[in-house]
């Protein structure tokens, strides 16, 4: 897919997130469009699904760790048509399939429930052992946001990936410096996160734009687990903000929120 027609498609996400969350009259916009971009390339360009068959055994599976930002992942679960976009305006109504976090058994395309901070990342770390050890193989991709990694499971998510070198887990923290209560240096401030997650053993690579799709493109060959994971960027405290790319967690991006 050209960077046009990711960008058309990252447009369409934004649309729906904020069709979803007004229709609702609640939600999550912020968090949800700063991750519009990475979650466009994940579902557009680098995730192996199918939208038809929802549960195949080996697809990639993405978790939202920070799930309050179902609208986000919603809209682009619409967009690569596991539902119909109409389904947006049903966001946290009584009866609909899109509450104010993802359901994975209401919700074609969800791979985990989530909602309580910092547990979701804990998910994708057994999701990423499991098919390593029993197969079949498929990666691992989790959503994080910067005022949840101040939630000590994450880092012992985190040193149990680096332990157990699970290569095929993609871990991406979406920093944009704020959280409910304020900025993340005002509440809780998890920084230097790239030096924490090098210490648990990622591999850190920082790049220049997270909002440009050049930036986000892979840096080796497709196809061939383990696929390498799509790159970010830094911009210290403005923009998409940073990558951290790894090893046995494979990607930490810190990003907008």
């Amino acid at each position: 897919m050209t960077n046009e027609e990711l960008e058309r498609r990252a447009r369409e996400v934004r649309k729906g997130i904020i069709i979803g969350t007004h229709a609702a009259k609640s939600g999550h916009p912020g968090g949800s469009l700063s991750s519009a971009d990475i979650m466009t390339y994940l579902y557009f360009e680098e995730m192996d699904i199918d939208p038809k068959d929802p549960r195949k055994a080996d697809r990639d599976h993405f978790v939202l760790s920070k799930g309050h930002c179902a609208p986000g992942l919603y809209a682009v679960l619409a967009e690569r048509g596991f539902f119909p976009k109409i389904d947006l305006e049903t966001l946290r109504h009584i009866g609909s399939r899109l509450q104010g976090h993802p359901n994975m058994n209401d919700t074609p395309g969800v791979d985990m429930s989530t909602g309580s901070l910092g547990q979701g990342v804990s998910a994708a770390v057994g999701m990423a052992l499991s098919s390593k050890t029993f197969g079949p193989e498929y990666r691992v991709y989790a959503l994080l946001g910067d005022g949840e990694i101040e939630e000590g499971q994450v880092w012992e998510a985190a040193m149990f990936a680096g332990n157990h070198a699970l290569d095929n887990l993609c871990v991406i923290v979406d920093n944009n410096g704020l959280q409910i209560d304020g900025t993340i240096e005002e509440v809780n401030s998890a920084q230097p996160i790239a030096g924490k997650f090098r210490a648990f053993g990622f591999h850190v690579v920082e790049v220049a734009d997270g909002s440009d799709f050049d930036q986000l493109a892979l840096p080796s060959p497709r196809p061939g687990p383990p696929r390498a994971c799509p790159r970010a960027s830094w911009q210290d405290g403005q923009g998409q903000g940073r990558l951290i790319h790894g090893g046995p967690g494979r990607l930490a991006r810190q990003g907008t929120e």
